[in-house]
């Protein structure tokens, strides 16, 4: 896998920041893992993650999904707990799911709540919020609406948030995607990552944007090219 990685690596000048389409169709180049390898986008941000309003945190909808099955475990009783069934949700449940993920389950990728289920998921807290799966209804998932989320979740909507080093990492596909469909998703996380800016950041917004395959070295993309009137 070294050799792999290493012949990969020469490809890549190290120095250059590349298009977005240059930097997309060179990552689709590259020699394959064994397996479909996600591909990952490190973002680094002009802000400081210590102050409250400048944390950057959100959810946004990629165009044509993960490429993966999205298992979506819903937190509801009676007539929602019905409707986030129909929509697809994986896992549904009240007090007996609680109890369940207290337990130690976890077999699941996002998580829905409705809002009178929050005093019993609450207790989750320990257990969710290290994995970033805690409801949360600043990006939705804390909703009446659970057929709607789930939906959007099945349909590739994904949570960005700084992390303790001003970065925000996502997956944006699988590199079996075609290039369009890679630059579409990377496209749309840039641009709602600008539309958040927090007014209080100063300077330069986006410091850093590198692309990776799971196996694979860094791609730096050229930040210019998502700046709106920076």
């Amino acid at each position: 896998m070294k050799k792999h990685y290493t012949e990969n690596a020469k490809k890549i000048d190290k120095e250059k920041r590349y298009s977005l389409d240059e930097g997309v169709s060179l990552l689709s180049s590259l020699n394959n893992a064994k397996f479909d390898e996600s591909v990952d986008i490190a973002i680094r941000l002009g802000v400081d993650p210590k102050q409250a309003d400048q944390n950057v945190r959100g959810a946004v909808g990629l165009p044509n999904g993960l490429g993966k099955k999205v298992r979506v475990a819903v937190f509801a009783r009676g007539d929602k707990a019905s409707e986030a069934t129909a929509a697809g949700a994986d896992i549904v449940g009240g007090d007996d799911l609680v109890e369940k993920v207290q337990g130690g389950f976890a077999d699941f990728d996002n998580t829905v709540a409705t809002p009178d289920m929050m005093g019993q998921v609450g207790k989750l807290g320990k257990i969710l919020g290290p994995k970033g799966l805690m409801p949360n209804p600043k990006l939705g998932t804390v909703t009446m609406d659970v057929a709607r989320a789930v939906k959007e979740l099945k349909a590739g909507k994904v949570e960005y948030r700084l992390d303790k080093a001003g970065i925000v990492h996502a997956i944006v596909g699988k590199k079996s995607f075609t290039v369009p469909k890679l630059k579409e998703n990377i496209q749309a996380l840039m641009d709602a990552l600008v539309k958040v800016k927090p007014s209080s950041a100063k300077g330069t917004y986006l410091r850093s944007i590198t692309i990776s395959s799971t196996m694979g070295p860094g791609i730096k993309l050229d930040p210019n090219e998502f700046i709106q009137g920076e």
